[in-house]
């Protein structure tokens, strides 16, 4: 059974951190991109951060650059999306994500963590 369990959201005031983690079950961690994706109410769902298989090659949403980080650990099968210098607008329900396939046919969405950035 595929599993992606996301966690470490929670309340924080603008200018603060967050660190979330998602721990993968189910398949190969290590074969599969990961991303990490928000939606707002009332917004569609939006890219914030996604990365390789590998760790290799990142990239983010224009609104998160320079304040959010991607990284993972296919050893512990675990996507971590470091957030600094938090913003209201940062509000969101935060969702993690795993494609993979020859044809990326394979996609499992996590049940998502909320952030809350508010004083």
């Amino acid at each position: 059974q595929v599993q992606l369990v996301e966690s470490g959201g929670g309340l924080v005031q603008p200018g603060g951190s967050l660190r979330l983690s998602c721990a993968a079950s189910g398949f190969t961690f290590s074969s599969y991109a990961m991303s990490w994706y928000r939606q707002a109410p009332g917004k569609e769902r939006e890219l914030v951060a996604a990365i390789t298989s590998t760790g290799g090659s990142t990239n983010y949403a224009d609104s998160v650059k320079g304040r959010f980080t991607i990284s993972r650990d296919n050893a512990k099968n675990t996507v971590y999306l470091q957030m600094n210098s938090l913003k209201p607008e940062d509000t969101a329900v935060y969702y993690c994500y795993a494609q993979g396939g020859e044809e990326y046919e394979y996609e499992y969405w996590g049940q998502g963590t909320q952030v809350t950035v508010s004083s």
